[in-house]
């Protein structure tokens, strides 16, 4: 797939004020830092569709990003750490689980997991959940350029185990640099064939 328009389209405090459910929706959580805008601008190459911040937490509301004028780049708040008051914080975590369980037209949810980072509790818990509600998922594991590759995939590997505990089959896995551009085709593919279905 080529992307040839990436656009902004709105932002929306609840799924309630999302754009009519008529093109199919990806969906991207992670938590906070993980380097979800990144990854994003990386996917569309546009260097500031989404916003990007060293702070964690710059994600606060549902952004829809229109992609060839046929699908949709939904960016969601983060769960985690961030700098913010924990009723706000709660408040995000809300809305984006609202969005999760009753956008009719979310294809799929992409979860994104820092690949420094052995398996980490609060990433593994929100995974069970989403298994509990029956939401399908790939996850997207980010910074790969940040260490080596050998790092990288015993980081992946380590996580895959930890899931496999809980989870019969294993969802569909992307290792990603939003520097390199690298696990961008193989999205990018893994799209198109969602929406050909």
């Amino acid at each position: 797939m080529i992307i040839k328009s990436a656009t902004y389209l709105k932002s929306s405090s609840n799924y309630q004020q999302c754009p009519p459910a008529d093109k199919p929706e990806f969906a991207f959580i992670g938590r906070s830092n993980v380097g979800k805008s990144s990854f994003i601008n990386m996917l569309t190459n546009h260097q500031h569709l989404a916003k990007t911040s060293a702070k964690p937490g710059k994600t606060q509301l549902i952004n829809h990003f229109l992609i060839n004028g046929k699908w949709y780049i939904v960016d969601l708040p983060g769960y985690g750490y961030a700098r913010t008051a924990k009723t706000l914080r709660m408040q995000w975590s809300q809305m984006s689980m609202d969005y999760i369980l009753n956008r009719t037209n979310l294809y799929c949810l992409c979860v994104l997991i820092d690949s420094r980072l052995t398996p980490q509790k609060i990433d593994l818990e929100f995974l069970a959940k989403l298994g509990e509600a029956q939401v399908p998922f790939v996850l997207i594991f980010t910074k790969a350029d940040k260490q080596s590759g050998l790092r990288t995939e015993r980081n992946v590997q380590a996580f895959m185990e930890s899931l496999s505990e809980q989870w019969e089959e294993m969802p569909p896995y992307f290792i990603t640099s939003a520097v390199s551009g690298k696990g961008r085709d193989e999205f990018l593919k893994f799209v198109e064939e969602v929406t050909a279905r």
